[in-house]
């Protein structure tokens, strides 16, 4: 019988796993668990024989690969998928799936809620701002993207955007303004909220020259990939730039002295937070059975990231 396996070493809620087990039972297939593993040695184990695989945030390398000799697809119940060697994958003819758009709502959210924390100087009792009229930048225009596009107009902000792979007429139909690259959305706006992959070309690209242009009062708002930050540019723009503030659900490795020196203006989750949400953790991983079954039945490669 064809096994998929759910592997998480945070796992999803009860009522997702109940979801998930009748799509995939409901498939003709048998459904197995991982949760809560303690040991690498335990997913090699369990991925001997099955099928396919659904994972969360666990680490899915060569050496899980090389054990699981009957494995077709893996699924990433989420957006990102950097915890999946690709190129390893494809070398096993393995396919990586994520679930884009099932947890956008909740990152969205999440980057409202510590935007007011911040605005409010993380609610110390001092006179804080207020989020309208003020210019938000969105760098990347994805799914995520467009729900903080959604989410900001409410808040009556002036909402720009700028993706380099998606077109300036299909930004500004949503009523955002379009800028010409990210240089030019740091120089306008005094709130950024990021929404890039860790891909070559972004890693460390949040430097200190693009954040030193921002305007007075200026924040960044990180709920993408803590790689994106150069962390030196980060902590000298920290020190120069008294009236600068960055918030993020994915701590750098400069937390603990961030905190220590700048209570005021820094603020990071403790873990990643963006899709931890009960709706984003469902959705996702039905999301992610359900394209398991439509891949094993019917070929469907849709969602695939991999070549």
């Amino acid at each position: 019988m064809t096994k998929v396996l759910v592997a998480t070493d945070k796992p999803f809620a009860a009522i997702a796993v109940k979801g998930i087990r009748e799509v995939v039972e409901g498939a003709g297939y048998e459904l197995a668990l991982l949760e809560k593993y303690t040991d690498k040695s335990q997913l090699l184990d369990a991925v001997k024989d099955a099928n396919a695989v659904i994972i969360r945030s666990d680490i899915i390398d060569a050496p899980v690969l090389d054990a699981a000799k009957e494995l077709k697809i893996v699924v990433r119940a989420g957006a990102g998928y950097d915890n999946v060697d690709l190129a390893a994958a494809t070398a096993h003819n393995v396919c990586v799936m994520n679930t884009p758009g099932q947890n956008s709502n909740a990152v969205a959210e999440l980057v409202f809620g510590m935007l007011v924390y911040a605005v409010r100087n993380f609610y110390n009792g001092t006179s804080g701002t207020e989020l309208m009229g003020k210019k938000l930048g969105i760098l990347a225009y994805g799914n995520v993207g467009r729900n903080v596009a959604r989410i900001a107009k409410g808040f009556g902000m002036d909402v720009y955007a700028y993706d380099a792979f998606c077109p300036a007429d299909v930004i500004e139909k949503d009523g955002v303004k379009a800028v010409a690259s990210t240089a030019d959305l740091f120089k306008t706006c005094q709130i950024v909220s990021l929404h890039i992959p860790a891909t070559a070309e972004t890693k460390g690209s949040i430097n200190f020259e693009l954040m030193s242009s921002m305007p007075k009062g200026a924040i960044v708002v990180n709920t993408a990939r803590k790689e994106v930050i150069d962390e030196a540019g980060l902590a000298k723009m920290m020190e120069e730039r008294p009236d600068f503030k960055y918030i993020t659900d994915i701590k750098p490795a400069i937390d603990a002295d961030l905190t220590a020196k700048y209570p005021d203006r820094y603020f990071g989750t403790p873990k990643k937070m963006g899709a931890q949400t009960a709706e984003a953790n469902i959705n996702a991983g039905i999301a992610a059975a359900k394209q398991i079954v439509d891949f094993l039945q019917n070929g469907n490669e849709k969602f695939r990231v991999n070549k």
